[in-house]
């Protein structure tokens, strides 16, 4: 009876370990950033696979859907920045059923828009052998400021990414504590004898 009970515990152990393996191999993942007066997105599986054929909805802060369109070959989804203000929410549609939503921020939209177009209308400066240091330091000083707003999406990315990857801490816990029911089962089980 022992050796029944092993076997079954240990059948669906199995079982269980299977199921979630598929999943997390194919989860899917947007990431958009805003370009110009343009929105692009790619869109992509766990193990690197473009998401082809896709299908893309953008809605905004009030959730209506303001456009839909499909990936191309790349995962690549374009489109113009639109006029309203507010957040505006990417959600992919992948084979299966798979499902992932990015969110823009306004600031990012705004921000984004409105440098372009003030650096367009603004003269470029010129740097001469008579700056003195401080001009130096000034434009070095606005430089990062640019870069670090343009890096801001990106950023906000990875760590979002870091924070989904399950640590190899997390998965020896997970499989501690499906031991530990299963070890909690089987003495119950004992005790009813």
């Amino acid at each position: 009876m022992k050796n029944k009970l092993y076997l079954i515990l240990t059948f669906i152990f199995l079982i269980i370990m299977m199921i979630n393996i598929p999943v997390f191999a194919h989860k899917v993942n947007v990431f958009a950033y805003v370009e110009g007066d343009k929105v692009y997105s790619e869109s992509y599986f766990n193990d690197g696979k473009k998401c082809v054929d896709s299908k893309i909805e953008v809605f905004d802060n009030q959730e209506n859907k303001l456009l839909e369109g499909l990936t191309d070959e790349e995962g690549v989804f374009s489109f113009e920045v639109p006029q309203e203000e507010g957040d505006l929410k990417i959600v992919l549609t992948a084979s299966m059923g798979h499902r992932a939503e990015y969110i823009i921020s306004a600031d990012e939209l705004g921000d984004t828009v409105g440098s372009i177009k003030e650096e367009l209308e603004e003269p470029v400066p010129v740097v001469s052998p008579e700056v003195s240091s401080f001009d130096l330091k000034e434009i070095q000083s606005l430089i990062e400021n640019a870069l670090d707003e343009k890096l801001k999406p990106i950023m906000k990315e990875i760590k979002k990414s870091q924070e989904d990857k399950i640590s190899l801490t997390e998965t020896i816990g997970g499989i501690g504590y499906i031991f530990g029911i299963f070890g909690i089962i089987a003495y119950f089980l004992s005790r009813k004898r």
